[in-house]
């Protein structure tokens, strides 16, 4: 179990070199960010039981930290570089991870005790990834904003 875990968190980080820097200067602050938001999340479903983690990294670390700094980070990054800009389909393909995530994913993860819904729903857990795609994409709009008003005026 461990060395799966191990290797969920790392491997994504294998593909990092691919994306190029502009694409890392980019994307990473509103992929940082993102995590930032899910650890929050993670605090939230623990508490709520939303789902179960047996598997303990360390103590007070949550279970789901492998999935946000591995997959779900990188991929944040994968993602906005081929779909920022073009929305319909960034949101489907969103749609389209999320549930191989959801439907498929959450199986393997109950099977080999690594996590498992708990009063979330599936469908639940899909509505609750699509509220973070949007947050995703917002929070990008919102940096890019930001930072071109700020280069633009400081050019001034």
């Amino acid at each position: 179990m461990k060395a799966i875990i191990i290797l969920m968190t790392i491997s994504p980080w294998l593909t990092v070199p691919f994306l190029g820097v502009n694409t890392l200067r980019r994307f990473l602050p509103a992929s940082l960010f993102m995590s930032l938001y899910l650890i929050a999340e993670g605090r939230f479903a623990e508490k709520k039981k939303w789902w179960w983690f047996p598997f303990n990294i360390k103590p007070n670390v949550l279970g789901e930290m492998p999935l946000i700094i591995g997959p779900f980070l990188v991929g944040s990054l994968w993602i906005l570089k081929y779909f920022y800009g073009k929305f319909n389909l960034y949101l489907l393909i969103n749609i389209i991870v999320d549930s191989l995530f959801t439907y498929i994913g959450i199986n393997w993860f109950k099977k080999i005790g690594y996590a498992s819904l708990v009063r979330l729903t599936k469908f639940q857990l899909s509505f609750v990834f699509l509220i973070k795609t949007f947050i995703l994409y917002g929070s990008q709009i919102l940096y890019e904003n930001y930072f071109s008003q700020s280069a633009s005026s400081s050019d001034k």
